[in-house]
Order: structure tokens, then C-alpha cells, then sequence
């Protein structure tokens, strides 16, 4: 299954199966924005899932500045608004397609497989002539059984063991912009430049207008590397990385990881080197 369902073929399945539809919409400079947004007016029928109370933890020593967040109470609240797991989700935000593809990722992580990304967002869906309300949905509670899946997360230890050894068969892409891949600037983090060996690739190349680029476009767009390949996607924090997964994941990358502590969780341990323009 893609992980992006088009706003009409949502329609369509909406009139025949139940879906939770969640609300991701952010704004990293404004916190309460997207709740907000949430509240003026939402999908209908569609529950808020917050970037930092509920996709992310408490940010620590290390662990980047959006680390996973406490999966029993991410659990729960799944629970609490009626997802279980054979329940199908469809998540959106505002067209960035960076915090929609968070919550993805995330309940991906958690072993959900019937969970997508409405490609283009709320606008459009309303452009398709979707329904939006301002009604706050209650469902009845489910059940939801964690089941790990390993195979799309990156550890810490394994991008250290990466840079130490540089094998050939995985690749570290940096999806950052170019400047702060360079360390030219860098606006948020108290350093700048990549992790060694990182390859730069920049997250929002895969949208365009809002919604993500065609699976052949994506394929394009890293035809440098091999689909056998071992690939991990990092960013600032393991938001804006989120695309990329998707988006590889698309191309037909089978082998696709997220280091969710992203450069934030690096530049936490003193000792890691740093790469800069020279």
C-alpha cells in the first residue's frame, strides 16, 4: 500500500469504510497554531494530534529536540480516539507534508500497516469539495497492540557506527537545506555543518505545491543511489526528515531508516566530530 492517498480517492473511500482521520498541523515558530487552526475548523470527524505533546518526548541531554515520544501514552491516546490496529488512518497538515509524515512514520514505528498521508493536505481537500467542520469527534475506545518494527528506525549507535566504519552499502542523507547542511548558518542548533559522510538532499524537493511528487520523480530525485541500498534519513530534529522516508519509500527504497534524534541528537555528544564547508 502507498503510503499517500489522493483527496478523491479518500472521498471514495470514505463512503465505504470507517477511517480516522488525524489532524497533524504545525508551526514550528508558533507551537499552538495548529491546535488552534484545529479548532477554527477541521475535517470532519478528524482528531489533533499535537508535534510536541504527542509525537514527540520531553526533550533531554540528548535525544535531538524532538525525541519519540513516551509510546505507552502514545498509545493511549490512539486508544482513547479509536484506533486500533486494523483500523485505517489517513493523517494531513497544512501541505508541508513534514508533520503529517511524522505521525506516519511514527505509527509505522509502533507496527500499524494501514496508515497514509492524504497528499496535499487540508486545502486540498477542501478543494475537492471535502467536508470540514469545527465539531470535536468522541469514538469509542480500542484496543492498539505495539508491535516494534526495527527496520525503519536508526539508532544513535548506528549512525556512530556508520561514520566509524563508512560501509558501502548504506548511504546518510542529511535533508536539511544546503546552507545548514554546509554550515554556512545554522538558526536553530548550537552548531553547524552534517554528520560525517552525509549526503545532502534536501526534504521539500519531494513536494511540490503541497503535495508529494510523483513515485517516478522520487525515483529521479535519488537516482545517484541504488534501491538495495541502506538508507538513513536525518534532519534538525527527525521532523522535516519524515519526507524523505516517505518519499524513498515511494521511489521503491526498501531499506529506509529514520534517526529520529537527527543533528541535534549528534552535536549532543561533545566528542562527535563535525563537518563544515571548507
Amino acid at each position: 500500500m502507498s503510503y499517500l492517498i489522493e483527496p478523491n480517492e479518500l472521498l471514495k473511500t470514505l463512503q465505504n469504510e470507517e477511517v480516522r482521520i488525524v489532524d497533524c498541523r504545525f508551526n514550528l515558530g508558533d507551537p499552538s497554531c495548529g491546535k488552534d487552526l484545529y479548532d477554527q475548523e477541521h475535517i470532519a470527524g478528524a482528531v489533533y494530534f499535537h508535534l510536541e505533546e504527542d509525537l514527540s518526548g520531553k526533550v533531554g541531554n540528548h535525544g535531538g529536540r524532538h525525541p519519540l515520544p513516551n509510546l505507552a501514552e502514545f498509545k493511549q491516546k490512539l486508544e482513547e480516539v479509536g484506533v486500533s490496529n486494523n483500523t485505517r488512518v489517513v493523517a494531513y497538515d497544512g501541505g508541508e507534508g513534514a508533520f503529517a509524515s511524522r505521525f506516519v512514520w511514527l505509527l509505522s514505528y509502533l507496527g500499524h500497516k494501514h496508515v497514509q498521508i492524504l497528499n496535499g493536505g487540508y486545502y486540498a481537500w477542501k478543494q475537492a469539495g471535502g467536508k470540514v467542520d469545527k465539531e470535536i469527534p468522541h469514538y469509542n475506545r480500542q484496543t492498539f497492540h505495539v508491535c516494534i518494527d526495527p527496520t525503519i528506525l536508526a539508532t544513535y549507535d548506528e549512525v556512530k557506527e556508520y561514520v566509524i566504519l563508512q560501509p558501502k552499502d548504506v548511504t546518510l542523507l542529511d535533508s536539511r537545506e544546503e546552507r545548514r547542511y554546509l554550515g554556512i548558518e545554522e538558526p536553530i542548533d548550537h552548531v553547524a555543518g552534517h554528520i560525517p559522510f552525509a549526503r545532502n538532499k534536501m526534504w521539500n524537493e519531494g513536494i511540490k505545491d503541497g503535495s508529494f511528487i510523483s513515485a517516478e520523480k522520487q525515483r529521479e530525485r535519488f537516482a545517484e543511489l541504488s534501491n538495495s541500498q541502506k538508507v538513513i534519513v536525518y534532519c534538525g530534529s527527525g521532523v522535516t526528515a519524515a519526507p524523505n522516508f516517505i518519499a524513498l519509500k515511494e521511489a521503491g527504497f526498501d531499506q529506509v531508516k529514520l534517526y529520529v534524534g537527527s543533528f541535534s541528537d549528534w552535536i549532543s555528544y561533545e566528542e562527535n566530530e563535525v563537518v563544515t564547508k571548507s
